[in-house]
Formats: C-alpha cells, structure tokens, sequence
C-alpha cells in the first residue's frame, strides 16, 4: 500500500472535508506520524523543522502526505517544499465532494538528473491501488545520492560550499570573478564542491535569483554534500532573510566570507578591533530577533571574530561597543602616529608595499630586510602593517612597510575599518606596487590596484611597479612582460633574481636629503 491503510486513508479525507481544510502528515520511515499539519482550504504550510538528518545525500526521513479537494495534482508549493526541507517525497489524496478519496499522486527528488526536473512526479493513481514500499525506495534513493556526492565530502558538510554568481555581466566575467571567489574560499577553508552561473537582466529583489533556479541549486547542494551557498555578490538583508528562511544551508555573500578572512588574519590588538567593527556593522542591518538568517551569521564561517555572543546582541549594544571600539582605535592610531613622527624626525624615507593580495608582498618584505614576516600562498595572509628597518647600499636607511592586499569590489566596511594599513600609506615618500606576473588576471589586478590607490587619494605618491614571481614564466612571457610594462623591475622573491636593480631603483628614486 501506499504508507497507508484503507481506512486510514478514509478517515483522513473524511475529516479534511468536514472541516474544508486540507490535512497533512509528516510520517517517518517506520510509517507513523510524527507531525499533523491542518491547513486552510487552499494550502498547508509546514513549521520550521527541527535540523536533519547530516551525512552525504541524506534525505530528512520524513514524508508528507496530504489531502486535496479536488483532482488536481501537486503543486509547485508541494515540490518546493520537498526540495528546500529534503523531504524524502510528498504525496496527496485527491477527495470528491462527499469527502471520499479518488486519486493519490507523489514525487520524489533525483539523485542525478541534470538535463530535467531534479524530480520525479508519478502520474495519479487510483487511491486503494498504490503499491509502493517508501521507505525501501527512499534508503534506495539515497544510496544513489551518496554515490554522486562529490570525492572527498564527509558528514561535515558545513564548509562544503557552492559558489554562485547572479549577475547582468557576460558568463566570462562572472567565471573570473568566481575563481577569485574560491580562492577566498581555500583561504576560509572553505571546501569548493560546485559552482553555478546565472546572467540575468535584474536581479531578483527578494531572492537574487529566482525560487526555481534556488531550488535546482538545494537540488545540487544535496547531490554534492554542500552545506553552505556562498554568493560572489553582495546581498541585502532582505535577501539573506528569504534566502534563510528558504532553504536550510548556511548562505554567505562575498563581503561576509572576507570578514571571516580578516577575522581568521588579524594579529594585534588594532586589527582585531577593526576587524570586529566592521562585522559589526555588516551584521547590525541583517537583526532579527528569533530570525533564522541569524542563526546562518553566527558562529563558524562568517561569524568568526565578535563571536556568536556579540552577532546577537541588540542594535543598541552594537551601537556602543563600535563606539567603544572607535575610541580604542583612536589611542592605538595616535600611538603609530608618535612613531611615524620619530621616523620622520630622524629622517628616514617610508617606502610601502602595495598591491593586490597574494603577489609576494611578505615575501620580498622578508628576502629584502631578513625578517621572518607570515608569508603564505593564501589571499589577505597579511593585514596588520608591517615595518622594518633596513639599510641600502651606501650606508642609506630607510623604512619598508607591508601592507594588506588590494582586493577587487574591497567592501566599503573594510575600507574604513583598516585605516591603519591606509594610515602608512598616507606616510609613505615611495610605493612599490607588487604584481604576480604568474597570475592570468595580471593586467587587471595592476588596473585594479591603481584604481583604489587614486581612489583613496594615493594617486600622487610616486611608485615603482615590481614584476614579482618571474620565476615562474617563460623567456616569451618575460618578452612580453617588458613590452607591456617598460617601467616594470622584474624580480623574484624565491630565487633572488632582479632584487640589486630594485633596491638600486629605489635609492635613485627617493631625494638625496631623505637618504641619510
């Protein structure tokens, strides 16, 4: 039978007709209820559900079954709702007039469809000849769908992530961009397990993308064991709200999931505060009390730094402690400021490094002044400034000064929280700007560098553009390297390669009077 008897099957649409509402059951695999739903003539809305089942391709154990006046078949509402709560089906019991069953109908998720549906909708039978065992199809099912989940996922699917974009721009771009994204991703450590893009001519206000595509991503998330949809555009409160009360995974945007960088990064007493400001400010709009997108924000990825305690907190605390937050910035800004001015006062130049995040800026800080600065191959490894003595040839001294890497769409909370990096900046007589020569975007990220520095007002510090990583290119790529930046030092962090005829640059560069 259909998970029911005959005359259970009775009763149900007997008492769905005497109150005109429709009656839904959520039954488990041992065929007993666990929830009844009573709707309203037209619809049942199914409450929040406690967390599922976890593990790859898990379905939630429970099915819904539920009553229908009339002839209809399910709906959209039914399917979505089987998708976004994993449901392992739904089904329905068509009643007449006098409230006796006619037809029963149910679909189910697929495991691996992606030229159709990601599920299956039987055609309507007559109520008293169903034949299907549910619960031997759906451990079926997910015996299929734990096939397909991609290599290497385990239970621990919540930093498993799906990176998305929705954007008017052309398909090109927008895989640009999510390449950057996974690199930020591999920096949060998160676990990239599947991407989707969608060019469209407005995004959508409430969703950013339409219920139908989110509901071909839950689809793709559970065949590919992703707990998290991580999106390379900004969203608006509104959207995460939707989106959480949507679907079931953790949903972050490109600005959350560089915040948890920062977070992860910061060292000092000044970068941890920054850092925690402007989570703060990020969170404070996106507020609900008992709100299930908060719960999304706090804690793991995207809710590192403040903590889970400090993302709850009400708009009026957050209100004060940024503002006890600023006023601790401003006595650790005044003290940089004390030693910025006994450099100045001994006459030592200040020459930064600037450049797009991941170019070897730590690394050739390290191999020019024989420090032993964090250098690693992730995206933002450095964001409290970094300044070091070190004395050139002819008995000249100057200071280098480290600084966080430039990134393309920089959230404008990151721009104010980190003044302190700008701060050196704004002190700096010289800019080396470093460029991976290596990197596929190289032309953009220098453009992309240029760009903030003018705006940020940095536009007039005369700089010198370091061709950084040249041991990783061809004799032809070097070619073209110099047709394409003639001012351009190529150097090597690694091997040494080009650094005499950049510290040479750099002395000839600054006036005879700030070389001691």
């Amino acid at each position: 039978m259909g998970g029911y008897t005959l005359e259970q099957a009775r009763e149900l649409c007997m008492l769905s007709a005497d109150t005109k509402r429709q009656i839904g059951l959520l039954i488990d695999r041992q065929d007993k209820p666990q929830m009844v739903i009573i709707g309203d003539a037209q619809r049942i809305v199914i409450p929040e559900l406690p967390p599922g089942r976890h593990g790859p391709g898990r379905l939630r154990g429970l099915r819904l079954l539920h009553t229908h006046p009339d002839t209809g078949p399910l709906s959209e509402e039914d399917v979505m709702d089987m998708i976004f709560l994993r449901l392992d089906s739904v089904a329905l019991i068509n009643l007449d007039q006098w409230g006796r069953p006619t037809h029963f109908s149910w679909a189910h998720l697929l495991p691996d469809n992606a030229d159709q549906a990601p599920y299956r909708m039987w055609p309507p039978v007559v109520w008293d000849q169903v034949n299907v065992d549910f619960s031997a199809h759906t451990e079926a099912l997910e015996e299929e769908f734990a096939r397909s989940v991609v290599a290497g996922s385990t239970s621990g699917d919540q930093d498993h992530a799906l990176l998305i974009s929705v954007d008017t721009l052309p398909r090109s771009l927008q895989e640009r961009s999510l390449a950057e994204l996974a690199e930020l991703a591999r920096t949060a450590g998160i676990t990239v397990v599947g991407r989707m893009i969608q060019r469209v001519q407005v995004k959508n206000p409430k969703l950013i993308l339409g219920k139908g595509k989110l509901a071909e991503l839950e689809v793709l998330a559970l065949r590919c064991n992703a707990g998290m949809f991580l999106f390379d555009q900004d969203l608006s409160p509104t959207q995460i709200r939707n989106l959480a009360q949507l679907t079931e995974r953790k949903v972050l945007d490109r600005t959350q999931l560089i915040l948890d960088i920062f977070a992860q990064h910061a060292k000092t007493k000044a970068g941890k505060l920054q850092v925690e400001m402007a989570q703060l400010r990020y969170t404070m709009p996106r507020l609900v009390r008992q709100d299930r997108a908060l719960s999304r924000l706090a804690g793991g990825i995207g809710g590192r730094g403040p903590g889970e305690t400090k993302l709850e907190m009400d708009r009026r605390k957050i209100r004060q402690r940024i503002a006890r937050i600023k006023q601790e910035l401003e006595v650790l800004r005044k003290q940089r400021g004390a030693t910025r001015r006994r450099r100045q006062k001994a006459g030592l130049p200040v020459v930064a490094l600037v450049g797009y995040t991941n170019t070897g800026k730590s690394s050739l800080l390290n191999v020019l002044t024989s420090s032993k600065v964090l250098a690693e191959d992730k995206l933002f490894a450095t964001l409290d400034p970094t300044s070091r003595r070190v004395r050139f040839p002819e008995h000249r001294e100057l200071v280098l000064t480290d600084t966080v890497g430039f990134i393309r769409r920089l959230p404008a909370e990151l721009r104010e929280a980190f003044r302190a990096t700008l701060e050196e900046l704004d002190e700096a007589d010289f800019l080396l700007h470093v460029a991976d020569v290596a990197h596929p975007e190289l032309e953009r990220q220098v453009q992309d560098v240029e760009n903030i520095l003018t705006d940020l007002g940095l536009g007039n510090i005369p700089r010198l553009l370091v061709l950084n990583k040249t041991d990783q290119v061809t004799e032809d790529e070097r070619l073209q390297l110099a047709k394409a930046f003639p001012g351009g030092v190529p150097v090597s962090a690694v091997s040494g390669e080009g650094l005499d005829v950049l510290v040479h640059r750099v002395v000839a560069a600054l006036p005879p009077s700030m070389t001691p």
